[in-house]
């Protein structure tokens, strides 16, 4: 018959179990806490970007963002208040120049417009008729000064007969003063005929040049409506490509409304903006490199805006070789612009990691199978170098690609 076991005993055998148990759990854990740090411990060499440390120049830039546009854009606004009767042109058409673009209803402004013309030819005759008037009438009064000295010869004639009868005891003396007095009263007509015909004369010129810098004033008021007109036959200044144009027939525009844009597609600039923080370090003839992709430009910067807007200046940058394939209106680019070189000083090559000047968490290799952290103190940079102010000595090789996933490590094991 079959003893029964102490309740020791079973307590026993259960606590060797649960042990084991315990073990084999424990054991697991740790296997698989050591391979996890394995693995987050390592990373592979072909996954990493490594820079060495040299001595060198640094030309030291400004990033900014800009955007490619057309050398050469124009915007063509109607110069009337008007409709839209015809579309020549549809967007993206190549244009030449004096090729129609646009239709307008011009009725009204050619009616006015000829209505100036024969209001001309009326000031035009009534100028001609003032000229002839004044020339009439000038001459006439330099007639009567011509017949008044005529006169008063006669009269003096006469006074130097009456004089010689008197010597002669033939004449008499009343005689003699009557033909004095006639003469000096003549004179005196003759006077005052002749200070008319100047005061009449400087008059009579002072309204006629009034008369015609009126009527030139009406000339440029004409001539003015005749270039109104002419715009309003919206016709393409230049060879180029119509890059908008308004073609709804019928549409309404005022005065001053956009009707079209013209560009050229075949030369490019870029336009760029900064923060003003930096805007000291932009100025109009500083040397530029505008990025895409990998393709470089260089450029210089052409015209900077004076003024902050939004916590930005703008600048324009015109480039040495704007005609190249990579160039499309309205694409997205990264500016450099050069402000300062620094000469003979430690540099490593810019990436990702680096967002200004500062100190820096950067994995650096020890042997050929080892990274590790070491604290970098780093400084101005260019697109292509940043400069080392001090943790690292020319030779040295360190990781420029992303490697936040390892921020807490101290050291990592490289992987081939």
């Amino acid at each position: 018959m079959d003893r029964e076991i102490p309740k020791a005993e079973r307590n026993r055998a259960r606590n060797k179990r649960l042990a084991k148990y315990a073990a084999f759990g424990i054991g697991c854990v740790i296997i698989i806490s050591i391979l996890i740090s394995a693995l987050r411990s390592g990373v592979q060499y072909k996954d990493l970007v490594l820079s060495t440390v040299d001595q060198g120049t640094i030309e030291v830039s400004v990033s900014a963002s800009g955007k490619v546009a057309p050398a050469f854009e124009e915007i063509i606004n109607s110069p009337i208040s008007t409709r839209i009767v015809e579309v020549y042109r549809r967007g993206g058409d190549s244009v030449d120049v004096g090729t129609p673009i646009l239709k307008l209803d011009l009725q009204s402004t050619e009616t006015e417009y000829n209505k100036l013309l024969d209001e001309e030819e009326q000031r035009r005759y009534r100028l001609n008729q003032l000229r002839i008037n004044n020339r009439t009438q000038l001459s006439d009064m330099a007639m009567q000064i011509k017949v008044n000295e005529m006169q008063l010869n006669r009269m003096k004639v006469e006074l130097r007969n009456e004089q010689y009868l008197d010597s002669l005891g033939a004449g008499t003396t009343d005689k003699v003063r009557q033909a004095e007095l006639s003469v000096n009263v003549a004179e005196l007509e003759l006077e005052q005929l002749r200070q008319r015909y100047a005061n009449e004369q400087e008059v009579k010129d002072a309204d006629m040049k009034m008369q015609e810098l009126d009527f030139n004033i009406f000339l440029k008021t004409l001539a003015e409506k005749k270039r109104t007109l002419d715009d309003a036959q919206i016709r393409s200044p230049r060879k180029a490509i119509l890059t908008f144009v308004n073609n709804q027939v019928g549409a309404q525009i005022s005065q001053g409304e956009q009707v079209a844009i013209i560009s050229d597609l075949s030369h490019f600039k870029v336009e760029a903006e900064i923060a003003d923080a930096y805007g000291e370090r932009v100025a109009a003839g500083g040397r530029a490199i505008v990025k895409i992709g990998s393709t470089q430009l260089a450029g210089v910067v052409s015209s900077v805006t004076p003024l902050s807007r939004n916590g930005v200046i703008s600048f324009s940058v015109q480039l040495d070789d704007d005609s190249n394939t990579r160039l499309r209106s309205g694409l997205r680019v990264d500016v450099y612009v050069m402000s300062a070189v620094k000469e003979d000083v430690m540099r490593i090559a810019n990436a990702s990691y680096y967002m200004g000047k500062g100190e820096y968490d950067l994995f650096v290799m020890n042997g050929e199978d080892e990274l590790v952290k070491r604290k970098v103190q780093l400084g101005d940079s260019n697109f292509e170098f940043v400069e080392v102010v001090s943790g690292l000595r020319p030779g040295d090789r360190l990781v420029v690609s992303d490697m936040s996933d390892y921020r807490n490590k101290e050291k990592l094991k490289v992987k081939r």
